[in-house]
């Protein structure tokens, strides 16, 4: 079949339509992954101005930058099971209807209490957006694209992170208790945006699958696929994960209700978590431990605290460390957009650990800069050298950051589950990154009086090279595969993904069409 599939698709010319098709789905439920970024993003410049307006502690300021994550915690796992409940399009709806909520909140607080409420809704929206576009984009994608589509939401992220810096410096020269409102409220009008135009995007084929819905994933499948024979062999492979046996091809069809995203939850944790194959427990240490290394090699140190960074080097006045925030991020922008065309060619492996030997390497160079800047404290001698490395260093990080780490964690988690297990497993992925990337962002401020900035950045660097051993160690390289392959490619047996028979009647099939949720 696979020869067969394979000489058809020789003749058949890749359907160009199609790509622009999928390429326009992945963007639009991108949109959501932006408005995560910029929340985000703007958080490092409002501070400045949130310290100064509200007279708040840094103990309050580092709880107020670090809560978002811990709220996301909510957002990540009410994720998986919402989108196994209503499908991946209405889950980008709701998120968008939650980041609006918050933002009006944040936008309209007279006080660090409702200030801290409105990071709460953003922060159980930042779960939903940080989950479901890389699945949705993964579950779209034919497996020639999907390394450069299910890295789109990370492109949108850092687009986010970078209009965010802007809005920082564009609304600094606002009245103090105007200006960083601004900021944080300006979210709201993408988030209506992403509402309409989502209601356009089509659902999952791989979700519809699983609801039995054989003739709308066709339909899907046949907009997406590369060729007619791939989206014919796609839908037959989904069905064998899904549990449904490939002679069966009527419009709607049975699932068996363990092999539903919605309906057997508690066999899908017991069959993740509680009593995993050794497969499955790979699969899973795979996912955390990317997700681990992504956070606490402390990228959410530049991303937040990039001008207690930059002052440390010597720079002086809001104006120019915002504007070295904002060069900042462009480059983490240019350099994850250089990835999404790497993925696909180079693999996941490759960029990888080129990435965190880039990392690792830098923030050597970050760290020994900063510790010697830092022995002038009022900042009244700059050390022109010193200064210069830090520079150099913090650039190469985000630049090797962007280009390997940075893209592909999403993209590895999104498509290593098997699909009745997706959903869950990249909501457990997201919400471990969040506890980690929580861990930083409270204890960055705290740790640096402690050990000086210099030393958080040499304790990074030592995480680093931990990250590239275990990347090197545990990580198989999935490019080129379909996402029905990955299970195999970890050591799982065609027996651990369709276990029993499945037996669906005349009677059943009949039911289910009256019936078809």
């Amino acid at each position: 079949m696979a020869n067969s599939a394979a000489a058809q698709e020789a003749v058949e010319p890749v359907k160009k339509s199609n790509v622009k098709y999928t390429c326009t789905c992945a963007i639009l439920a991108s949109m959501a992954s932006m408005i995560l970024g910029y929340d985000i993003g703007v958080l490092s410049g409002a501070a400045l101005y949130i310290k100064k307006d509200l007279k708040i502690t840094d103990v309050q300021l580092e709880v107020l930058m670090g809560a978002i994550n811990l709220y996301s915690l909510i957002g990540s796992f009410a994720a998986g099971r919402t989108s196994d409940w209503i499908g991946r399009r209405y889950t980008v709806v709701l998120t968008a209807a939650i980041f609006l909520a918050g933002a009006l909140l944040m936008g309209f607080a007279v006080g660090y209490g409702m200030l801290m409420a409105g990071q709460f809704v953003a922060g159980v929206a930042v779960g939903y957006a940080i989950v479901i576009p890389p699945v949705y984009a993964a579950e779209i994608s034919p497996a020639s694209a999907r390394g450069f589509l299910s890295s789109i939401p990370e492109v949108f992220a850092n687009i986010g992170i970078l209009l965010g810096y802007v809005a920082n410096y564009a609304f600094a020269h606002l009245p103090l208790a105007l200006g960083w409102r601004a900021m944080l409220g300006a979210s709201a009008a993408p988030s209506v945006l992403l509402a309409v135009m989502a209601l356009g995007m089509p659902e999952s084929p791989r979700w519809l699958v699983l609801k039995g819905r054989l003739a709308e994933a066709r339909t899907v499948l046949e907009r997406i696929a590369d060729t007619p024979q791939q989206a014919a062999d796609c839908l037959a492979d989904i069905k064998a994960a899904a549990g449904i046996p490939d002679d069966l091809d009527g419009d709607v069809v049975t699932v068996p209700r363990a092999r539903r995203g919605g309906g057997g939850e508690r066999h899908v944790w017991k069959e993740l978590v509680l009593s995993p194959t050794p497969a499955m427990r790979r699969i899973l240490l795979s996912a955390l431990g990317i997700h681990f290394f992504q956070q606490a090699s402390g990228i959410d140190a530049f991303v937040l605290y990039s001008p207690s960074m930059f002052r440390s080097m010597g720079i002086a006045g809001d104006s120019r460390v915002l504007g070295a925030t904002c060069a900042l991020g462009a480059v983490r922008l240019l350099f994850t957009l250089v990835a999404t065309f790497l993925l696909d060619r180079v693999g996941r492996r490759p960029l990888l650990l080129g990435s965190m030997g880039g990392m690792a390497v830098s923030l050597v160079g970050l760290a020994a800069g900063l510790t010697v800047a830092a022995r002038d404290p009022d900042g009244s001698k700059v050390i022109p050298w010193a200064t210069g490395l830090a520079m150099a260093s913090a650039v190469a990080h985000n630049v090797s950051y962007s280009i390997g780490l940075g893209s592909v964690t999403f993209v590895y988690t999104s498509e290593i589950f098997p699909l009745r297990a997706r959903a869950l497993g990249c909501a457990l992925g997201v919400a471990f990154n969040r506890t980690v990337s929580a861990a930083v962002t409270m204890t960055f401020l705290s740790m640096s009086k402690a050990i000086t900035i210099g030393g958080s950045f040499f304790l990074y660097a030592g995480v680093a090279a931990l990250a590239w051993v275990f990347f090197f160690t545990c990580l198989p390289e999935t490019r080129g595969r379909t996402l029905e392959e990955m299970s195999k490619l970890f050591g799982m047996a065609d027996t651990n993904i369709v276990k029993a028979e499945v037996h669906v009647t005349k009677e059943n099939r009949v039911e289910d069409s009256k019936h078809p949720n």
